[in-house]
């Protein structure tokens, strides 16, 4: 791996290439260089695309046990190597080590999965159409093919696992995909590049191009990338959409994460567990996650014992060094998003909300805070904080409580505190959201499982499967003449 005193190449169509310019990746903990990158040109980003395309219909009919060879090699040696890129995400991204050991697990996961699925997928489908008499001797037979190549646009949030939560699912089809990862954390997108390296597929089958935003509208509209696979804010995923009409686009863009606590769940270890959860999932990896919790909306019947145990939990939480292994909470990725976050609540407390805890900025870092009687038209009352801050709200029935977690343009995940399975079903038919977490905070993924939202959370899944199916199509042959 390119050490930090020269620039890091990018991946061009799976070999090492630079360009003419570079960025220098900082530490959002204490500034240090942690790694400069090489950008590539205008011209090299062409190559790259105009390899994906040239190699689209090869890469199609590559041997399912080739392409599920090469993501057990990247699921091997991501496990090898997770210590040093976990070591690698917290440098660039300021995430305490302890969540980013979890993100390489993750990583392990996704291309596990990846490779199981390539060997399963796309097996195809036989029916036979004799049901009326217009199909005697007819048999359609159904396979999945892909649209063609993929752009992967990644986070900074999760800058291994969302890299891989676009690259595992293309390469599992067999369709080319070119990876821009985040311009703040472009180190852990390029070291996927450096494992897919040392394995056989084919040249032009994956890129890792770390493209400044500004420049990444011509390659949003370039009609040799029909799939375009987006993980980011609302504001510019929207704009994607818009730009590239006849795309199949993907979005997962957020969400203002309710976590409901129910009357039944009211015993003193009921709480101390949604407490103790609540208080962890609002805060980790300094909340900037889709999932984090940002609302808590609990019945009044157990609402006056859970808030002080909440409070009470996020001040025991330990800020500081992200690479102390002690360390809960992080700072945010840079001093602009912690003075955005710290001028929010100052928004919402001047509007009549009640500071418990927290409240104050040292850098990037911003304390755990909670928030209480929020007024819903503030900045935190209706968006995506992406930071350490979370609200409680009371309410006097499950219905309000179901009525106010759906009170969002978003609509990602929700957990429920609750005993009762009559509940589960009753708020998994109620709440407007992509996932219900029963018993835990809406902050609990699996990366085998459809994930995304509803609203203005996004439109398609992430979860490997699902995100396979968004990147293929079905296609038809019908056999005739045959003695069924």
């Amino acid at each position: 791996m390119t050490t930090a005193t020269s620039p890091h190449a990018f991946w061009l169509a799976g070999r090492e290439a630079t360009g003419d310019a570079t960025l220098d990746v900082t530490s959002p903990w204490d500034g240090r260089l942690v790694g400069s990158i090489s950008l590539p040109t205008a011209a090299q980003v062409e190559e790259a695309v105009a390899a994906a395309a040239a190699v689209a219909d090869e890469f199609s009919a590559t041997p399912a046990h080739v392409r599920a060879a090469a993501l057990d090699h990247v699921t091997n040696r991501v496990r090898e190597r997770s210590e040093e890129i976990a070591a690698l995400i917290s440098a660039e991204n300021g995430k305490p080590m302890k969540w980013a050991r979890g993100e390489v697990g993750r990583c392990v996961s996704v291309f596990r999965w990846a490779a199981d699925e390539a060997r399963r997928f796309n097996g195809g489908e036989a029916q036979r159409l004799d049901s009326d008499a217009g199909g005697t001797g007819r048999l359609a037979y159904t396979r999945r093919f892909p649209y063609g190549p993929v752009l992967g646009i990644a986070p900074f949030n999760f800058p291994l696992n969302l890299c891989a939560h676009k690259v595992a699912p293309a390469l599992a089809v067999g369709t080319p995909i070119i990876l821009k990862p985040a311009p703040a954390t472009p180190l852990s997108g390029l070291l996927i590049g450096e494992l897919l390296a040392e394995t056989d597929l084919p040249a032009g089958s994956w890129s890792v191009l770390p493209v400044p935003n500004d420049r990444m509208p011509g390659l949003v509209q370039d009609e040799r990338l029909p799939i375009i696979s987006f993980t980011g804010s609302a504001p510019v995923g929207w704009s994607i959409l818009d730009s590239a009409p006849r795309k199949r686009v993907t979005l997962e863009l957020g969400g203002n994460g309710a976590a409901v606590v129910l009357g039944d769940f009211s015993s003193e270890e009921d709480l101390d567990w949604a407490a103790q959860r609540i208080a962890t999932f609002s805060n980790y990896q300094g909340g900037q996650s889709c999932i984090s919790v940002q609302r808590v909306i609990a019945d009044s019947s157990v609402y006056d014992r859970l808030v002080p145990k909440v409070v009470t939990a996020i001040e025991a939480l330990r800020t500081g060094d992200p690479s102390d292994p002690a360390t809960d909470v992080g700072p945010l990725v840079s001093e602009d998003a912690a003075k955005r976050v710290e001028s929010w609540v100052e928004e919402a407390v001047s509007r009549g909300a009640k500071l418990l805890t927290g409240g104050e900025r040292e850098g990037a870092t911003y304390a755990p805070t909670v928030l209480e009687n929020v007024p819903a038209d503030t900045q935190i009352g209706c968006e995506e904080v992406f930071g350490p801050v979370m609200s409680l709200t009371k309410v006097d029935s499950e219905e309000e409580a179901f009525a106010v977690a759906n009170d969002s343009k978003y609509g990602l995940q929700a957990g429920l505190f609750t005993h009762d399975i009559q509940a589960a079903f009753r708020a998994h038919r109620a709440l407007e959201m992509g996932g219900v977490i029963v018993g835990d905070v809406p902050s609990y993924r699996a990366d085998q499982m459809p994930y995304g939202g509803a609203k203005q959370s996004g439109v398609g899944r992430e979860g490997v499967r699902f995100a396979m199916e968004d990147y293929t199509y079905e296609r038809v042959m019908v056999l005739t003449g045959l003695e069924l």
